[in-house]
């Protein structure tokens, strides 16, 4: 919806009352991302799309009935058996398009929304899309300022799923993936019950994933990468050699950049959802990108190399004129101690370190552990 919502803002402005149409679910090979939304207005005006043309024609025809009922709609779109004349997918994938009515009382937090998004403030919508009951009620969340800021706010909730329970737990929820940065549909009870799952709610998110930056191309970092994107990061890989940093080697990574790690950090912002991971081990390229990176606000630094790597490489971060509290700050050797030998099972440590950071986990195993294993967080709204 973000690269909408410059005409959404105008319809609604201009008191035109549309549809929208989102991408709630996808199987196989479906040609566009759960949250790919298509807009469709009482005057007949299209915006957007949810999946490049397979299903358009049909999606406009159920937003022209919703728009008219004022009801929601959840509709299935699979591929087509070969009638040309059929709405259906070419690519053999499926879909489900959740089409909501905006305007004349229906979805009046969209607005809010809107105003989120053209403020580049992170929100993100939940919505009951269960197969088993008509889908409806629209819950909006936000993620409050950042915390330890002057202006920091609480998170706040607007909008209902239709129960004050079942509203605390999906705020909570959907806050979990804004902070990733992912969209995807969550199962609950029907009060929010966390071990049940008559429920289906997609959680729209609208933030940027974190940022991973992943120094060194070597095999480890191939396995960091993969891992790093499995959970929701924005991933680039750099390294000083042209040879290892290929897109062969590389396929799945956002951005792959062929530069000396220190003046990449140079040329670009590094904010507090960022992540490092040196794999390089190399002082020439270590040293003098640590320098850098200790002095940036990023939420993790971590350095690979064995514990007598360490020490080489704190003496010499020493001596180039590092402070032992930024010092303080490198998770080094990286990862958890969990065993690992490959590659993979190295990534698994370093996600791990990573994960537990990022929510305040111990590490230990929680068979042994007596404290609740998800904090309890305040009630939405």
């Amino acid at each position: 919806m973000r690269d909408i919502a410059e005409g959404l803002r105008a319809w609604h402005a201009a008191g035109t009352r549309f549809a929208l149409a989102t991408v709630v679910r996808t199987w196989r090979s479906a040609p566009r991302r759960p949250g790919a939304t298509m807009a469709v207005a009482e005057t007949g005006e299209v915006l957007g799309s949810v999946s490049g043309g397979c299903v358009e024609a049909a999606v406009y025809e159920v937003a022209r009935e919703v728009l008219a009922s004022g009801e929601a709609a959840l509709t299935t779109y699979g591929v087509s058996d070969g009638d040309a004349l059929e709405a259906g997918l070419t690519c053999g994938g499926v879909i489900d398009v959740l089409v909501r009515p905006v305007g004349g009382g229906h979805f009046p937090e969209l607005p809010a929304v809107l105003g989120h998004l053209a403020a580049g403030r992170p929100v993100a919508v939940a919505s009951v899309v269960s197969e088993d009951g008509p889908p409806g009620g629209n819950l909006v969340v936000t993620a409050g300022a950042t915390t330890g800021t002057a202006a920091a706010a609480p998170p706040e909730s607007t909008g209902t799923l239709g129960d004050a329970r079942l509203d605390a737990v999906l705020a909570d929820r959907a806050r979990a993936l804004l902070a990733q940065g992912r969209t995807g549909v969550v199962r609950v009870g029907r009060h929010g019950e966390q071990r049940q799952d008559q429920l289906a709610v997609f959680v729209q998110a609208f933030a940027r994933p974190p940022r991973m930056l992943v120094f060194g191309a070597i095999d480890f970092a191939s396995a960091v990468a993969r891992m790093g994107k499995f959970l929701g990061y924005h991933v680039t890989v750099c390294d000083a050699r042209p040879v290892f940093a290929t897109r062969e080697r590389f396929p799945e990574v956002d951005e792959l950049v062929v530069q000396w790690p220190h003046r990449y950090l140079d040329e670009h912002t590094v904010d507090e959802e960022t992540v490092i991971c040196v794999l390089t081990h190399d002082p020439k390229f270590d040293v003098p990108l640590l320098a850098r990176a200790l002095r940036t606000p990023a939420r993790y630094i971590g350095a690979m190399g064995s514990h007598r790597t360490h020490e080489d490489r704190l003496l010499r971060l020493h001596e180039v004129g590092v402070e032992e509290s930024a010092l303080a700050r490198l998770a080094s050797p990286i990862g958890l101690d969990l065993g690992a030998r490959t590659p993979e099972e190295t990534a698994v440590a370093i996600m791990a370190e990573i994960i537990a950071l990022r929510w305040g986990g111990t590490g230990d195993r929680l068979s042994g552990a007596r404290r609740p294993i998800h904090p309890r967080t305040p009630a939405a709204g």
